[in-house]
């Protein structure tokens, strides 16, 4: 019986075999890792606390029914109540604000920042603007105040950080402090701690106004604001002092022969805004910060 026939390869393609294997096995290795399902939108942004400067809340990242997984409660720490509590952008964006009723989030703020990640503080007592309303801010920019409206049981501060497809980022970062599921940690605000005011004229008095005049204080500056618009004029004083902790600060508007609008009382940024229709008057306003004060005569007539 003849012997069974072998196969046999030729000699240059049998040298080239493995040289084609280890050139393979390169390209495999050279090939870029899977990415992640939110690789679009990693947290480029760093995030502050959301309270006044050296306030200290839990961060409470609970679950079993948390909804949606992965968000925070700041809850009291210590002596310190959380509730009615100034809440302040974690980082810099574009603030929007909405009113659930007494559903879901209630009274809530979604900024969206500049690496199209954002942020989300819900179940608040009030807010800075309307529903329906936008505003630039800056990290630190208070945006409203903690409460309990919509679904909630007691007062907090509900938070998220979002990726930019909307994906919710499980274990935030916040003062460098990374809180992951199921851990609660006390967490101290460095937010808007620098030394300035972070409203603006134009963001108090609203779309459309500008400034025409303004007037140094010990301690802050009013502005007489102007909506070519609708005629309107608005005056709002900024403090530039105790700038966070409530001190005696005041606003007012008066169009020549009619009675004078006035916002005064104890503040932590600004009073105002006071806006009163003044198209063709000629307007006397002013502002006071503390002890200092300012009063125009009747000017600015057009």
């Amino acid at each position: 019986m003849p012997a069974p026939s072998r196969l046999t390869w030729p000699k240059s393609l049998t040298l080239t075999i493995p040289a084609l294997l280890v050139t393979l096995a390169a390209a495999v290795l050279a090939l870029p890792a899977p990415a992640s399902a939110h690789a679009s939108g990693v947290l480029a942004v760093t995030h502050k606390s959301p309270f006044n400067c050296g306030k200290t809340f839990y961060a409470n990242n609970w679950t079993g029914g948390h909804n949606p997984e992965g968000s925070i409660d700041w809850q009291d720490y210590g002596g310190d109540d959380v509730n009615g509590e100034t809440v302040r952008a974690t980082a810099a964006g574009t603030a929007y604000f909405y009113d659930a009723g007494s559903t879901s989030y209630g009274k809530w703020v979604e900024v969206r920042h500049s690496d199209g990640t954002r942020t989300r503080y819900a179940h608040l007592a009030s807010m800075v603007k309307a529903a329906g309303s936008s505003l630039s801010v800056s990290q630190g920019t208070a945006i409203g105040t903690v409460g309990s409206t919509g679904n909630s049981s007691a007062p907090h501060l509900h938070y998220e950080q979002r990726y930019s497809d909307g994906g919710m980022d499980t274990s935030p970062t916040v003062e460098g402090v990374t809180v992951s599921l199921g851990q609660k940690k006390a967490i101290s605000s460095s937010n808007a701690c620098g030394g300035s005011n972070p409203y603006t004229p134009e963001g108090v008095c609203g779309s459309g106004y500008s400034v025409i005049d303004s007037a140094g204080l010990t301690g802050g500056r009013t502005y007489l604001l102007y909506n070519s618009g609708n005629g309107y004029n608005c005056v709002v004083t900024l403090k530039t002092s105790n700038l966070g902790s409530p001190s005696a600060v005041s606003a007012f508007l008066e169009p020549q022969g009619e009675t004078r609008t006035t916002d005064s009382g104890s503040f932590d940024y600004y009073a105002g805004p006071v806006r009163r229709d003044a198209a063709g008057q000629c307007v006397r306003w002013g502002g006071s910060v503390g002890s200092s004060s300012y009063t125009s005569g009747f000017e600015h007539c057009g």
